[in-house]
């Protein structure tokens, strides 16, 4: 139209492809992590941490392979040679859609073998290229939630990302709740957020429940901070790029053989990779159940002759987010009653 009367743009779509498997795999990949936190909850309180990853793994394989994928693992339990299943590099089913997959079939095996809050099961999927393969070691990171994404940089002094976070949140510094591994690594850093007025939440074990927790409003969960798995902040970046929020992250060699591998791996041990560098998928799938009880996410409970599980999945490029309560009827003579 011409003259006053223009015709407005339509606001962008992100695009999804006929025969995207979002659509077709987002309630599968729920049904995976469900499956896993089932068979893990099993040993919950048991200690017994094998127990409880061998439980996860075997369960995530068997369904993963039930998937209508050809899936191969690029963030899994350890090379070929380390684990006997869900290592880096195997192939998972015979389908029609070919995806990577990062999976930590249980986060938090200590926690969980000793009955504390935050076990997890958590999976990413997205199409071949779209997770990064990332080495097998410490990674200083960032998270922030949606307000705050774009607005901070690992790089910056730790008082000027808490002043950035606040602001973006419309509160004080003083209102912020920072979560932070409670390890002796993380001595200073601990000090220097103290210092600058806002309070620590320090946690054993678990940075991606903690960093689920940044993305998602009404957890009073506002950053994560300090250096944690890698291969975690692959599969927190696949989250926080489903959730709008961000993640930023550094690679540490701690010695030659890893800067090697580094080599190899054509990572760089001096860049800031954001969130869209550690999960560039345009189609994600990200889903985690809860094995223990959490801020974030209900544990499994178990009742006679079932369980009732409590799941967050997401599809990046369907722009879906979905807590799923589910009561899972294990025997064929199971009878309970359903309720809130």
């Amino acid at each position: 139209m011409t003259g006053k009367h223009k015709e407005q743009a339509a606001p962008p779509v992100r695009a999804v492809r006929a025969g995207s498997f979002e659509h077709a795999l987002v309630l599968e990949t729920a049904r995976v992590t469900e499956g896993a936190a089932l068979a893990a909850s099993r040993w919950v309180g048991m200690g017994d941490k094998n127990a409880v990853d061998q439980a996860g793994t075997e369960a995530m394989r068997e369904l993963l392979s039930s998937l209508d994928i050809r899936g191969r693992v690029v963030i899994g339990e350890g090379e070929m040679d380390e684990a006997p299943m869900l290592y880096i590099g195997e192939e998972l089913g015979r389908g029609q859609y070919e995806v990577d997959i990062a999976v930590d079939p249980v986060e938090g095996t200590s926690v969980t073998a000793k009955g504390l809050p935050n076990g997890l099961a958590v999976i990413a999927l997205s199409e071949r290229g779209g997770l990064m393969h990332a080495p097998d070691c410490y990674m200083d990171k960032l998270v922030v939630p949606p307000p705050a994404a774009g607005r901070v940089h690992l790089d910056w002094p730790v008082e000027a990302n808490l002043a950035a976070i606040a602001q973006s949140l419309e509160r004080g510094v003083e209102d912020l709740l920072v979560t932070i591994l409670d390890r002796e690594r993380h001595a200073d850093l601990i000090r220097r957020v103290r210092a600058a007025g806002a309070r620590v939440k320090l946690i054993g074990d678990g940075d991606v429940v903690a960093s689920l927790a940044v993305g998602v409003r009404g957890t009073g969960v506002h950053a994560l901070m300090g250096s944690g798995g890698a291969p975690e902040g692959v599969l927190s970046a696949a989250a926080m790029k489903c959730l709008g929020a961000e993640i930023q992250g550094r690679f540490i060699a701690e010695d030659d053989a890893m800067r090697a591998r580094f080599a190899q791996m054509g990572v760089n041990e001096h860049k800031v990779y954001k969130t869209d560098e550690l999960a560039p998928g345009n189609q994600i799938v990200f889903s985690a159940t809860g094995i223990t009880y959490g801020e974030l996410l209900n544990g499994v409970r178990r009742f006679g002759g079932g369980a009732r599980t409590h799941t967050l999945v997401m599809g990046y490029a369907t722009r879906v987010v979905r807590f799923i309560d589910t009561v899972h009827l294990e025997d064929d003579s199971a009878r309970v009653i359903i309720r809130v």
